[in-house]
């Protein structure tokens, strides 16, 4: 795995993170009380202004990963001075590679089955044929391969993440129902190392700045009054880290007003497309917005 690369160890060596999950991360309920109760350790490599790695040796053989790089409370920070005394080695490591190594974990322990007690998605996958060949047909003007970075939001099970992939490109997807995404790791369709389960609201947390050209997001919804509020800052949160472009499909041409208003009033300019076709199912109206410059 990366994080047996980013540590320097070989892939033999077992590596855990104390925590289960990305949004876990942020609040470091393990950590915490890894912190109060202490733990038994015979080496360590600290990773400098992310977190510390700790061998333990019993009961079994493996490495213990801490870090709170995405916590507002610095807490193995604050406790620089006990762990970098101690520490048996001391590397500097690529924050970018660092979030990728979390992210590759994470599906992977997903798909294994070792980050849940049970199992409910041993379903066959679905894919509606049309329906991708639609997206490609509808995102080929503006999207060609290319290494321009693109997030893709509300992904679930990947059936339109197939129409990317089939565009020759590469983009870090992601959704919050973690059963959806783990079909589609299991049955190989999607990237472990690209895809991660996360409410959206919380994607500023881990990314900064404008990281990505593009931010997409198919059938995002449906949208109504009673819970416009939510998406609203699902949107908004994803369209913060967007430089050039945005792309969202719905159902209805309500719903893409309702995003086409709000994004303007976030300093994008856009159009509303009609995309209709005679099924009347997915991604029947599109928004496409470009960053207005300041």
């Amino acid at each position: 795995m990366l994080l047996n690369e980013l540590l320097n160890l070989g892939e033999e060596e077992s590596i855990f993170l104390a925590e289960e999950s990305l949004q876990d991360l942020l609040d470091l309920p393990v950590t915490r009380e890894i912190m109060d109760e202490g733990v038994d350790w015979d080496r360590s490599i600290e990773l400098a202004d992310i977190g510390i790695a700790l061998h333990l040796a019993s009961p079994e053989d493996f490495w213990l990963l801490l870090t709170d790089r995405y916590s507002r409370e610095r807490i193995l920070m604050d406790a620089a001075d006990r762990f970098g005394s101690e520490a048996t080695k001391r590397i500097m490591v690529d924050e970018s590679a660092f979030l990728r190594a979390l992210v590759e974990y994470y599906a992977i322990f997903m798909k294994d089955e070792l980050l849940c007690e049970s199992c409910g998605t041993a379903d066959e996958l679905h894919y509606a044929e049309d329906r991708i060949t639609r997206l490609v047909d509808l995102l080929k003007p503006n999207f060609s391969c290319s290494d321009e970075p693109i997030l893709e939001i509300c992904c679930g099970n990947g059936l339109a993440t197939q129409a990317l992939i089939r565009l020759g490109l590469d983009p870090l997807a992601m959704d919050y129902d973690r059963c959806e995404l783990c079909i589609a790791l299991k049955k190989g369709l999607m990237n472990p190392q690209r895809s991660f389960v996360l409410d959206a609201r919380l994607l500023p947390r881990y990314f900064s700045g404008r990281p990505f050209h593009s931010v997409l997001g198919f059938m995002v919804g449906l949208i109504d009054d009673s819970n416009w509020p939510l998406w609203r800052e699902i949107l908004l949160a994803a369209a913060s880290l967007a430089e050039k472009r945005l792309l969202f499909t719905v159902y209805s041409q309500k719903e893409a007003d309702l995003i086409a208003k709000e994004m303007e009033k976030a300093g994008w300019g856009g159009e509303v497309i009609d995309n209709q076709d005679s099924r009347g199912i997915y991604d029947q109206w599109v928004y496409k917005g470009s960053r207005q410059s300041l």
